[in-house]
């Protein structure tokens, strides 16, 4: 009989988005007439149609593939040039940042190549992760056997935390031990905070001084600004701060001007071509959750070290990794992302982003018009709220299931730091957010 590999077994009962998905199907079976009333806010999942360019553009695609004379079979593992040239020009070397064509590599999506990543890192690399946090990053981890068994507040030993609070604006500072790999995601998911410049270059600092890796998923760099909203006495907040209720009326505390220094790339800083890894996505610009296609960038300086003490280059073990494991991303789909740099299909990009930033202004003021305390939904598509007092995130999920028929995201999934929180994501139509926003303004509270 074959052995299994029983880290997974450390794994806690169900990844967060099953388990929510258990929930919602149970109560769907139990009331027919409310599950027609559903609508979901909880998994980041795009709703609105894909851009017209990159539809055309596979459509084009598939109709060479259907001609001996245009016919593809197997393509580069890493991706065709022609969309990693597009990415290390508009998305860095337009932007001042050097990076190669051969630097960009293609997959199906940023969610996979932060677990893939693993393959080229050791077991004996101490890791560091913000709380809360997406959970694959943790998941990941303990399937690759990088923790310890999980506590009773469901995190793992040998996991470095690195706590995100209201009072660190839920922004990590880097911490005193020494971590051989971090991870952070700014725009973050799940809490919708960004980063400064001079908080992604301490942490680039701290990189550099402890030689560590630093993981930076970019997934939602294109909702950074301009998309500021208004907020009484003309003040903007930048998604740092957060939205309170006072006599039925949002307002501003802890206050911050302008987001023109929020970086859209932690390459942005000097010397993180030395020690980061970013992955991005185009699931979330151009609407591709379901087509798949991102990419990781990762630079020719990146070096890790041998048991032996001797520094090599990531750059080719990433490149050996692709060829030996993967086939790449299907042509139609580099070609329908290749498009979204176009004119017509940057245009096409800037209004989905606008609707869903848009979505989250209207959920935010409705949030805070029922009292709740809203964080973010600034620079990112989510909104982090604070539940009432006395009541967990579960019990606000239940209570948000059954009551309004709204499905959110409890914050505990997130980890330990969660709990006491609740993500509402901006992704969905424009219809629903104002329906979801009616229910909220409508409701008077679990406590009621």
């Amino acid at each position: 009989m074959a052995y299994l590999n029983e880290n997974y077994l450390k794994l806690q009962a169900g990844y967060l988005f099953p388990e929510i998905a258990r929930r919602v199907r149970e109560f769907s079976e139990e009331n027919p007439a409310a599950a027609k009333r559903l609508i979901r806010c909880g998994i980041g999942d795009v709703t609105e149609p894909l851009p017209r360019a990159a539809v055309e553009a596979m459509k084009a695609a598939a109709e060479e593939l259907g001609h001996r004379e245009t016919f593809r079979g197997y393509g580069p593992e890493q991706g065709y040039e022609f969309l990693r040239s597009k990415i290390a020009q508009f998305d860095y070397r337009d932007r001042g940042i050097e990076i190669a064509d051969d630097e960009i590599f293609l997959s199906d999506g940023s969610k996979c190549d932060c677990g893939h990543i693993l393959d080229i890192l050791g077991e004996q690399n101490r890791i560091a992760i913000t709380d809360p946090v997406y959970p694959v990053y943790v998941d990941t981890n303990v399937m690759a056997g990088h923790t310890g068994p999980v506590r009773a507040d469901g995190s793992y030993e040998g996991v470095l935390y690195l706590p995100c609070t209201i009072e660190n604006n839920f922004v990590p500072e880097p911490p005193r031990e020494h971590a051989d790999v971090i991870y952070l995601c700014f725009p973050n998911n799940p809490t919708g905070a960004v980063a400064s410049r001079a908080q992604l270059t301490s942490w680039v600092k701290y990189a550099r001084e402890h030689d560590s890796l630093l993981l930076f998923d970019a997934a939602y760099e294109a909702y950074i600004g301009p998309h500021l909203n208004p907020l009484p006495g003309g003040e903007e907040d930048t998604g740092r701060g957060f939205l309170g209720n006072q006599g039925g009326r949002p307002y501003a505390k802890r206050q911050v001007r302008v987001n023109a220094d929020i970086p859209h790339s932690i390459f942005e800083i000097d010397g993180a071509r030395e020690c980061a890894i970013e992955f991005r996505s185009f699931s979330k610009t151009g609407g591709f959750t379901g087509v798949r296609c991102g990419f990781t960038v990762l630079p020719k300086s990146v070096l890790a070290r041998t048991e032996s003490g001797k520094r090599l280059s990531l750059h080719p073990l990433w490149h050996r990794r692709w060829s030996t494991k993967s086939n790449g991303v299907s042509y139609p789909v580099q070609r329908g992302a290749e498009a979204l740099y176009s004119p017509e299909g940057r245009e096409q990009v800037r209004a989905l982003i606008d609707h869903y930033m848009g979505n989250a202004r209207i959920l935010s003021e409705a949030a805070c018009a029922a009292g709740f305390a809203v964080h973010g939904g600034t620079n990112a598509p989510y909104i982090w709220v604070e539940t009432r007092p006395g009541r967990t995130s579960w019990q606000t999920f239940d209570w948000m299931l059954r009551e309004l028929n709204v499905v959110i995201t409890p914050g505990s999934g997130f980890g330990s730091r969660g709990e006491g929180f609740f993500r509402v994501s901006a992704f969905n139509s424009r219809a629903n957010a104002e329906e979801v926003a009616r229910r909220l303004r409508d409701a008077s509270g679990p406590d009621s």
